[in-house]
This record gives C-alpha cells, structure tokens and sequence, in this order.
C-alpha cells in the first residue's frame, strides 16, 4: 500500500476515504464541535451576568469595589466562577444547581464577604490593601528532614542536624 492508500469508512461501507499515514487517529468526540462561551472576557461575564444577577446591600457584611480589576484574587476568584459556569450552564438537569452549591456559594461570602479582597474598598473608593511581607528563609532552610522541625511551631529542633535526623543519606 502507499501513503495516500484508501481506507474503508469508520462505519464500514464502502466508500473510501484518504488518510494520512503519519496523522494520529482522532477520536468521535475530539471532533464534536465545542460549543462557543456565553462570554469571551471576564470583564463582559463579571458586568452583563454576575453583577446584575447577584445583587447584595453592599456595606456591611458585602463589600465590592467598582475597580475589582485591580484586586489580584478578586479576578483569580470571578476567573474560576466564570470558567466553572460556562461548563456548567451547558450540563442538563442539574448543572447550574451544581454551579451554585460547589462554586457560587463557596465562592460569593469570600470575594464579598468583609473580610475579603474588597475589605477596605467601597463601591465609590477602592483602596490598596497592603501586601503581606515575607523574608526569605536561611539558605538550607528547606534542606532539614522533616522530623527535624517541631510540629507546633515549624522552626528547627534544637540540636538537629541532616546526619542525627538520618535524612537519607548512609554512613557507610
């Protein structure tokens, strides 16, 4: 046979088809057509669909900020209820139900909860919130055994070291 053989049909008739020798085998459902998103932009999804359906006295227990697109988990948390409804609004029965009880609802306190990205921001002011400082651990800090930190404070046991802790290593 050649490279540009004739095959039979995957339904067995007797109408060839060309192939490819070297092209991979796709399967039926790789060549279903994916349905197009409701929404192509977070920012389209956030103002056309949750702000208008998801309405709360803000102030309080809610808060929101008219520039969330400044608050870094505030689009991280919108960006994973967006992606999760627009699978989900496509499932039969139960899909949004699901939407609501795994993503919405675990989702919802925390972004506009008071305590949340927007704590300090109103509708009409947003406000930086000030990032939490971290010093960089001491070289080989990552390298002490596991058995070799306290469990109730996360520093290094008194005394340990990689060869008391056995870290692994033979002393042959």
């Amino acid at each position: 046979m050649t490279d540009d053989a004739a095959t039979l049909s995957p339904a067995g008739d007797e109408e060839p088809r060309e192939t490819k020798p070297d092209a991979p085998a796709v399967p039926a459902v790789a060549r279903k057509k994916v349905p197009e998103p409701v929404y192509t932009e977070l920012e389209d999804w956030v103002i056309d669909y949750f702000l208008p359906m998801f309405r709360r006295t803000l102030g309080g227990e809610f808060r929101w900020c008219a520039q969330w697109w400044r608050h870094g988990e505030a689009i991280s948390r919108l960006s994973a209820l967006w992606h999760a409804w627009e699978v989900l609004r496509r499932r039969p029965g139960t899909g949004i139900s699901t939407w609501y009880r795994d993503h919405l609802d675990h989702q919802l306190p925390i972004l506009m909860g008071a305590r949340g990205p927007f704590y300090q921001c109103s509708e009409t002011a947003h406000r930086e919130s000030r990032e939490a400082v971290a010093a960089p651990a001491p070289g080989g800090w990552w390298d002490i055994a596991d058995d070799t930190v306290s469990q109730a404070t996360g520093a290094p046991v008194a005394g340990a070291s990689h060869e008391s802790a056995g870290a692994g290593h033979d002393s042959a």
